[in-house]
């Protein structure tokens, strides 16, 4: 079992303080354990909006290389939304969002949305996720689209390494790419989430690529 160390504790209080200057959290119902660069979060919040934003808030902090999410969505509100409901406005949020193909489609499950369909781009799910995930009475988004089968191609793994050096929000050359078949598999070290997260997006951008294993270390300064 990991045991926790002093910079891990700094990390904790590094956490806790960013959820509390994070306005869309109730930091007071969120507890923070770290142990060996490992943040796990637990607790109760009212939306689903909610835990996501606790989960980015900590991503935000130096030193957090992994995030355990045990939060749980249990609203307060004395007005509860009805499973016809959130079906409802899932279903007018994917007609309403423009880079939501009408292949999508959404299974709702209480206060749970599962999302199907196949795609031509990984934004375009991407899109999908985020147009329901902070609508009210939903607590989870299951994603389950799928990309369209794409050729594979001789020089996929040069075009996204070129992508990743010319990328301003990256120091590409610390990022390694292997490519098999229409899958992708990067690896190396960045220094932060957000840039493993734009180095991920660089790689679905290729046209060849169906299926990205994002295996990026986050080591901070």
């Amino acid at each position: 079992m990991p045991i926790a160390t002093d910079s891990d504790l700094d990390v904790q209080i590094l956490v806790i303080d960013e959820l509390e200057w994070t306005p869309d959290v109730d930091a007071a119902r969120i507890g923070v354990a770290v142990a060996d660069g490992t943040v796990t979060l637990s607790g109760e919040v009212d939306t689903y909006a909610e835990r996501l934003a606790a989960k980015r808030a900590t991503r935000r902090v130096r030193g957090v290389r992994t995030i355990v999410d045990d939060i749980r969505v249990h609203p307060r509100s004395a007005n509860p939304v009805t499973e016809t409901d959130i079906a409802k406005e899932v279903n007018r949020a994917l007609a309403r969002t423009a880079n939501v193909p009408d292949a999508v489609q959404a299974e709702i499950d209480g206060h749970n949305v599962t999302l199907t369909g196949e795609v031509d781009w990984d934004y375009q799910r991407t899109a999908a996720k985020r147009a329901v995930q902070y609508l009210r009475g939903v607590y989870t988004v299951n994603s389950m689209i799928t990309l369209k089968a794409r050729p594979s191609a001789a020089d996929t793994e040069e075009r996204i390494r070129k992508a990743l050096v010319r990328n301003a929000q990256l120091e590409g050359h610390g990022i390694h790419v292997r490519a098999e078949g229409d899958k992708v598999v990067l690896t190396g070290t960045v220094k932060s989430w957000a840039e493993r997260r734009q180095a991920a997006n660089t790689a679905w951008a290729s046209p060849h690529v169906t299926d990205v294993d994002n295996r990026i270390e986050v080591r901070g300064l």
